[in-house]
């Protein structure tokens, strides 16, 4: 993809570095694959707010993604490379032989005009969804299962994929986006090929305003707030001690909060800052 550094003719455009959507070859998406999407504000059902610093933000719809690839060994021609504003991707809308259109997470060098399958057998080009067994060694993937059936759940953000890189009995051994090296189902299916729009970690918003046209309120500092408002509050001018913690009180940075008793441990050999677990 290609970034656009705009010129400074506004204050919010100075620093303004933007997506130019060179990949993107519609702006009208495929209206019997939306749905409509209601903005909660960070309430629940009760009305209580659960999450801060969310509200407003421009009215969208949802794109429905076909994250599990289950129509089999059914060819399909990609039509078009739509932007989603509900995820970081890129998204193709397919056309399969019978009809049928899809969308699906655009892989990155995925062309208009080009074929893409799903099966057991099919080749191990970019876009084809396939059981990890039968993938040849350093396939890069994304949109991976890790249930059979269950849909893509692993690597569906921008930029992100993972590798294949040992088969071991009905496991296969994934390198993840994290760097945690896991055992995977090898029935499990994913898409070959790294997620499109790789680029964009590198964009900057230039604004402020940017961020409350997707949503995204104020955010206010811990040791801004008075003791009775969170524990990093309070002190006499900038002073505050302690750890950083989250409001709840626990600690922010450091604190391990994965369960020991958890089943998948037993599948990860290596987690992502590098230690060794036994299998």
């Amino acid at each position: 993809m290609a970034l656009k550094k705009f010129k400074p003719v506004t204050p919010g455009t100075r620093w303004r570095i933007g997506n130019a959507f060179a990949e993107i070859t519609t702006d009208e998406p495929e209206k019997s694959l939306l749905e409509p999407i209601s903005k909660t504000g960070g309430r629940n059902a009760q009305g209580h707010r659960t999450m801060r610093y969310i509200g407003g933000g421009h009215k969208k719809r949802y794109r429905i993604i076909d994250f599990k690839r289950d129509k089999r060994n059914i060819p399909a021609t990609v039509k078009s490379i739509e932007y989603d504003p509900n995820r970081s991707a890129f998204i193709a809308l397919v056309v399969y032989a019978d009809g049928e259109k899809r969308y699906i997470l655009a892989p990155q060098g995925l062309q208009v005009g080009a074929t893409v399958m799903s099966g057991e057998d099919v080749s191990p080009e970019v876009g084809n969804a396939m059981p990890l067994k039968n993938m040849p060694l350093g396939t890069i993937v994304h949109n991976i299962e890790l249930h059979p059936g269950q849909g893509g759940a692993i690597a569906r953000s921008a930029g992100t994929y993972a590798q294949l890189t040992a088969k071991e009995e009905k496991y296969v051994v994934l390198k993840m986006p994290s760097g945690e090296i896991r055992r995977v189902l090898g029935q499990c299916y994913a898409t070959v090929g790294s997620v499109s729009n790789s680029d964009h970690a590198l964009e900057q918003m230039g604004k402020a305003g940017r961020n409350r046209w997707r949503g995204i309120r104020p955010r206010t500092r811990g040791v801004a707030m008075n003791p009775v408002d969170h524990p990093m509050g309070g002190g006499e001018g900038k002073a505050s001690g302690g750890h950083p913690r989250s409001r709840k009180g626990l600690y922010a940075k450091g604190l391990k909060t994965r369960s020991r008793k958890k089943a998948s441990n037993k599948l990860i050999l290596q987690r992502r800052n590098g230690q060794k677990l036994s299998s």
